[in-house]
């Protein structure tokens, strides 16, 4: 057994109802005198709620999909102009990428509190859009210093989001089973995701409102986005990172869409992680597990359902097969990658 694995520095805060005592505390840790609020239309009561007793000096509101290049301009410029020296983020993937956004060019450090299952606040890695294509990166700066997990938060995420987000945190854990950087350790990370977002998410979609489920899904998807800072992004994300630059769709969904064609596409070729991931599920194969839960979840199914045209396939394919890592278990063409994503247009059995 060789390998080297990268445990990312980061304060991880986890309790129901604790959200304001937990980012004041990290406030107070930090030492922040000016702190930026970020936090979509939609979430700007409960961030005013979260942040009540801090020492605010700009509270921004304009978050959008995939962090265009503009608007991180604006924000970036608006933290300056107000010399922020900490952001307090509050939100889902986008809220976080924005202040990731911020921090690879300012240095100021982050606090995360996450409203869904996102799993951005526990990576390193950065997303910008410009001219409809996608950029990631990796940098330190953007790694949140602390997360302040309230599983109270995601209360008001509606069930179908819900469902959604957890898959994308449930792809996570997929990817990092042949991501580049993949090891034992993150694999042991990332199967016990498995197993925790198994167990919450149908609960999260039969009660919306209990705690019990949330609890489960929130520490399955942080077990999911340590694995995959670990490991990196495998295809799973390298496709869903090139159909949301360049067409704009749903993050969550996408991914929740492209899941179960990337796992049949690579299971074959990959029996060690396909062991361990119908272990977690507790089915004969991976690829029955994830199945089965997703009917359990009636989860999204269809790219097409979600923006995509027929007619933006040859391009999309293209694009993917130039980000595919060498790592990927089974060999990318232009003939199989076309394949795999007109199954994911169609919503067809993945196979």
């Amino acid at each position: 057994m060789r390998f080297i694995h990268t445990t990312l520095p980061q304060r991880v805060r986890f309790a129901s109802g604790a959200a304001a005592a937990g980012v004041r505390a990290e406030t107070e840790r930090l030492g922040a005198r000016r702190v930026m609020l970020i936090a979509a239309d939609p979430e700007r009561a409960l961030a005013d709620e979260i942040a009540a007793g801090l020492p605010v000096a700009l509270r921004h509101h304009e978050v959008a999909m995939h962090v265009p290049v503009e608007l991180a301009e604006r924000a970036r410029a608006a933290a300056t102009d107000h010399q922020a020296d900490a952001i307090v983020s509050v939100g889902g993937g986008s809220t976080t990428g924005l202040a990731k956004a911020i921090a690879l060019t300012t240095g100021l450090p982050i606090i995360a509190v996450p409203t869904t299952y996102a799993g951005s606040e526990a990576t390193d890695v950065w997303g910008l859009t410009e001219n409809a294509v996608k950029t990631t990166g990796r940098d330190p700066r953007v790694l949140p210093a602390a997360i302040v997990y309230d599983p109270s938060l995601t209360l008001t995420l509606p069930a179908d989001l819900s469902v959604a987000s957890g898959l994308n945190a449930l792809a996570h854990c997929v990817d990092s089973l042949w991501a580049p950087q993949s090891d034992p350790i993150n694999a042991a990370l990332a199967a016990e995701g498995v197993r925790a977002l198994n167990a919450g998410l149908p609960e999260v979609a039969k009660d919306p409102s209990g705690v019990d489920g949330r609890e489960h899904a929130l520490y399955g998807a942080y077990l999911a986005a340590a694995a995959f800072a670990s490991a990196g992004s495998g295809l799973h994300h390298k496709i869903c990172h090139v159909l949301g630059g360049m067409y704009d769709l749903p993050h969550a969904q996408t991914h929740a869409v492209v899941l179960p064609y990337v796992l049949a596409f690579n299971a074959p070729n990959a029996p060690g992680a396909d062991r361990r991931l119908a272990a977690a599920f507790g089915t004969d194969t991976a690829l029955a597990g994830l199945q089965a839960l997703r009917a359990r979840l009636n989860a999204p199914a269809a790219l097409r359902d979600y923006g995509l045209a027929e007619s933006d396939l040859p391009a999309a394919v293209k694009a993917i097969l130039e980000a595919v890592p060498e790592s990927n278990p089974t060999p990318a063409t232009e003939d199989n990658l076309a394949a795999l994503l007109r199954a994911a247009w169609e919503g067809s059995e993945p196979a």
